[in-house]
């Protein structure tokens, strides 16, 4: 059969790249476009505890017909995710990242009801608005699965749909254990919320953007429910004691509003450096002995913050013990919102658990990757076993070599770190690799261990690994791999490809004293073609340029949480200290590992 056979058997406007001929199969079966949509616009839904939500209502518009109901929730509000404006690419000026709920029209003239919630405090709905992932936001989610499950309208199956927000809410969800729930696919997903907050315990702000997404009408921050007002107000007054905070006349603001209503997530989260409780009642790492529904993860090989590892965690950790498959793809490939990229996967997956539909979707191995300039192929296992570790040593220079310098007590490489209220200036060491002289495959976790000393009890160590194209042209593998200096290595838990840290303590370190520091870097999966060259890159921060010259709408683009203090690094590089690079080299693979495309 040929591609446009297929894709007419399937009723689909195109066949996906990752999908297989082997298999693909009962394409003629998938859920056809054959309804028209009917729209229910501030439905009440009663919760629990009395408190009363608005949801929006898309299903097909026949009578007496029964169908499975997607539920898409998230803090961003109900309202602006059926707004017709067409498919909206990064660069355009409405980009809006938090149109992720999903394309619904594609779902409901399938035969599939959407759900879209305003969650208590949030656009329309009652209550108070406690901060994204919250406990009782999760509990929240599972009312309203309960309630979609017994409506005349639902066949009494309902999954979870979504990306981003949408998609990190359905492990949390899930281990609700809601009875009417069969399935859920996270589109994205972490399972450890204190690092994708503060990634290797290096503090960001990230987190502010939730006050512009979330269109909250009545705010209260989490910690009200933690803490005394005594006890929040001093906390508050210990927060403000932070020679990195109290500069900062952004987090001033935030943390001398009281009562406190003003960016109250953000104020959770000054309020908490550490890991903890409050993060950990957010992590779905810690709940997934309690996810019993199948469970399909997808997240692309990212150049910023910590999203590969944690599909990778929950795809190896015993704890989730149900049937799960992951895809992992190109980062930002199809990203245009409503992000329709999954549709026809999440079609094959939805099918089998709502519909009963053979797609053949289960007979595939556990794990589909799309090498960048490599394809799509198959892997049983993470990491790789065929993998074969190479270590890439700085030497001076600037050099990344496969050989360890042969020399010690050579002097080390040097950078300073200015604050940022003397200087937009960012220093930075890089280390290259000479040219490719044949095609090399990386797939796996990265690692970094470098030998440092800095002249502070604490710093930031920023890291960032680049492929650099023949053309020169400088394409991001990970932008992002940290560590906050004195959050001490958990031996206990790290291996030599993921170390691991505890970010409950912070020890100041020594000034002056030489120590080992084991980073992490998201993982890559890539094939560097000849001519092309690995580069590392080490800095104390991580600032976006652009914004430097802009007159407003910083604190979301300061990135790093900068020292308000002069650091000296250096970085130690010869046969008594051997700073490395781990890269997980993979010398083959199987042909038939590698996807075959229909027709």
């Amino acid at each position: 059969m040929t591609g446009e056979e297929f894709r007419k058997a399937s009723g689909l406007d195109r066949i996906p790249p990752y999908w297989d001929a082997r298999y693909v199969r009962n394409l003629d079966r998938l859920s056809k476009p054959v309804y028209r949509v009917k729209e229910e616009r501030d439905v009440w839904v009663t919760l629990r505890d009395g408190v009363r939500i608005s949801v929006d209502i898309f299903r097909p518009d026949v009578a007496g017909e029964t169908v499975p109901c997607l539920i898409a929730w998230s803090a961003y509000g109900k309202s602006i995710q059926s707004i017709k404006h067409g498919s909206l690419p990064p660069g355009s000026l409405l980009f809006d990242h938090s149109l992720e709920a999903g394309d619904i029209d594609f779902y409901v003239r399938r035969g599939y009801a959407f759900v879209i919630p305003d969650p208590r405090g949030i656009g329309k709905s009652e209550g108070e608005f406690y901060g994204i992932y919250n406990p009782q936001e999760q509990r929240d989610v599972c009312d309203v699965i309960e309630w979609a499950g017994v409506q005349d309208w639902c066949t009494g199956k309902v999954a979870l749909n979504g990306f981003s927000y949408f998609g990190i809410i359905q492990m949390l969800a899930a281990a609700q254990q809601p009875r009417h729930l069969v399935t859920i696919m996270p589109l994205s997903f972490t399972d450890d919320y204190y690092q994708h907050g503060y990634y290797g315990g290096v503090p960001n702000t990230y987190m502010s953007m939730y006050w512009e997404l979330c269109p909250a009408n009545n705010p209260v921050p989490w910690s009200t429910k933690m803490y005394s007002e005594e006890e929040l107000k001093a906390r508050i007054a210990e927060r403000l004691k932070d020679p990195d905070i109290a500069p900062n006349s952004y987090f001033v603001k935030i943390l001398t509003t009281w009562p406190p209503r003003y960016q109250t997530f953000y104020l959770d989260y000054l309020l908490h450096p550490l890991d903890g409780p409050f993060w950990r009642e957010r992590s779905a790492g810690t709940m997934f002995d309690r996810v019993k529904v199948p469970v399909y993860l997808k997240c692309g090989w990212s150049p910023n913050g910590r999203w590969t590892n944690t599909v990778f965690h929950a795809m190896t950790d015993p704890r989730l013990a149900v049937y799960k498959r992951a895809l992992v793809g190109e980062a930002y490939a199809g990203l245009e919102l409503p992000y329709r990229f999954m549709n026809e996967e999440s079609l094959r997956w939805y099918d089998h658990w709502l519909k009963g539909v053979d797609t053949g979707i289960l007979d595939e191995p556990p794990l589909k990757v799309n090498v960048l300039f490599g394809g799509f192929r198959y892997e049983q296992e993470w990491p790789l076993a065929r993998t074969e570790w190479k270590r890439l040593y700085l030497r001076s220079f600037g050099q990344l070599r496969w050989e360890a310098d042969p020399e010690g007590n050579l002097p080390p490489d040097c950078f300073v770190h200015l604050p940022p209220n003397v200087t937009t200036d960012s220093q930075a060491l890089v280390y290259r690799t000479d040219p490719f002289a044949r095609p090399m495959e990386f797939t796996g976790p990265v690692a970094l261990t470098l030998y440092a000393s800095i002249d502070a009890p604490d710093a930031n160590f920023i890291t960032k690994l680049w492929m650099i194209q023949q053309s020169g042209e400088r394409f991001p593998l990970c932008r992002w791999g940290a560590l906050r200096a004195s959050h001490p290595l958990d031996e206990a838990r790290s291996t030599e490809q993921l170390p691991v840290h505890d970010h409950t303590k912070s020890i100041p370190v020594v000034p002056g004293e030489i120590r080992r520091y084991d980073i992490e870097i998201n993982p890559i999966g890539t094939v560097f073609l000849p001519g092309t060259r690995i580069e590392l890159e080490i800095r104390s921060t991580d600032a976006f340029p652009f914004q430097q010259h802009s007159w407003t709408g910083k604190v979301g683009a300061m990135g790093p949480l900068q020292q308000m203090r002069t650091v000296a690094y250096k970085i130690y590089r010869d046969a008594d200290y051997p700073s490395h690079v781990l890269m997980p080299f993979v010398p083959a693979t199987p042909k038939e590992q590698w996807l075959q495309p229909l027709g």
